[in-house]
This record gives C-alpha cells, structure tokens and sequence, in this order.
C-alpha cells in the first residue's frame, strides 16, 4: 500500500504535482529535481530518489497529467449513444467547459509537455501512447458507436475541434472569454450532427 502524505496523496503524486504546477509557473526551463522538492516542500534528493534522470521524470509528470484530465475529462460518464446523442452532446460541453473554466493549468502543462516532446523522440512515444490509451481509443469506440461510418477519423475532427478551443481559451486569443455551457452545446451539436448525418442542433 502506498504511503500518504499530509495532503492526502501519495509520494510520487505530490512530487509530480508540483512538476506540473512548475510547468504552468515557470516552463519547461523551470522544471528540474531541486526546485520539485522546493514546490513540493519535499527534503533535499527526493525527486532523484523517485525520478532519477529528467526523462524518468517527464514520464511521470505526462502519467499524471494524464491521471488528472481522465477525472476532469470524465470521458465513463458520458452516456452510450443508443440513450441519446443530445445526451452526448451535453455531457462532452460540460465536461469540456469544466476544463475550461476551473482546470486551465492542466491544458498550459500539456502544452509544454507536448512541445517538449516534438524535441525528444523518447518523451514523444511516451506522451501519445498515454492520450492514445486514455482519451483516443475511447472517443473512437464513441463515435463508432454513434453511428459513424469513420470513426476515427470523425474521432479526430472532435479532438481537433476541442484541441483548438481549448488552446484559444487557456493560451491564445479567447483567454478572456471562455464560451458558455450552451455555447460548447451548439458546437457540439452542429459538429456532431454534421458528421453523423444527423438532422436537428442539439441544445
């Protein structure tokens, strides 16, 4: 059984934690063994001790970062297409505008996870197959499951849609103005509907 700290996580939780905050406060510049155990209030050597080397540690900062959008992300939670695909379309703006408006620090550290790993080849296998297991696979299996004749490919055009929202609201032009649940719901809706072939906007 793995120990908890005060805070209620475990060791490795609150050191990569703390690299993931440091990301967002400082860039990947700013990530290295001693400043984690400063954020982390951790004694002298306990990342090193966790994490030996800084690819060792970028793994295990992509493994929560991962962990911690799947909660955000809540991708179980979204109803089976047979009970509704207005009920689909509700839930994905929901959880999307969750992210948006109350988890921006985790869309900046992937970001800067995910540029890092365009300069190293280890981190970039390492990086896809984490959102290829927790977020990929799913969506296909959800619009194959809606109806779609190209799953993966519409599974892509949903990512990319979400991705571009998701980057303007937490580091590009609309980071002052996030849209509304009932917005992300037309979106969801006229881009849904119009792959599948569905008539109607959801609301």
């Amino acid at each position: 059984m793995t120990s908890r700290t005060a805070t209620g996580r475990s060791r490795p939780e609150l050191i990569t934690d703390a690299a993931l905050a440091l990301l967002v406060e400082r860039g990947m510049r700013g990530l290295t063994h001693r400043a984690v155990d400063e954020r982390a209030g951790l004694p002298q050597g306990s990342t090193s001790n966790y994490a030996r080397t800084r690819q060792a540690l970028l793994e295990a900062t992509v493994r929560r970062l991962a962990e911690r959008e799947a909660r955000v992300l809540a991708l179980d939670e979204i109803p089976a297409p047979s009970d509704s695909l207005d009920g689909i379309i509700r839930a994905l703006a929901l959880v999307l505008h969750r992210h948006l408006t109350h988890h921006r620090e985790l869309l900046v550290a992937r970001y800067e996870l995910g540029l890092e790993a365009t300069r190293r080849p280890e981190l970039r296998a390492f990086y896809d197959a984490a959102g290829r297991h927790r977020f990929r696979e799913p969506l296909n299996a959800l619009m194959a499951a809606a109806g779609s004749r190209e799953p993966e490919r519409h599974a892509l055009s949903l990512v990319a849609w979400c991705e571009g929202l998701m980057f303007s609201c937490a580091a590009g032009a609309y980071h002052s103005a996030v849209p509304s649940e009932e917005e992300l719901r037309k979106g969801f809706g006229e881009l849904l509907r119009g792959m599948l072939g569905t008539p109607g906007v959801g609301t």
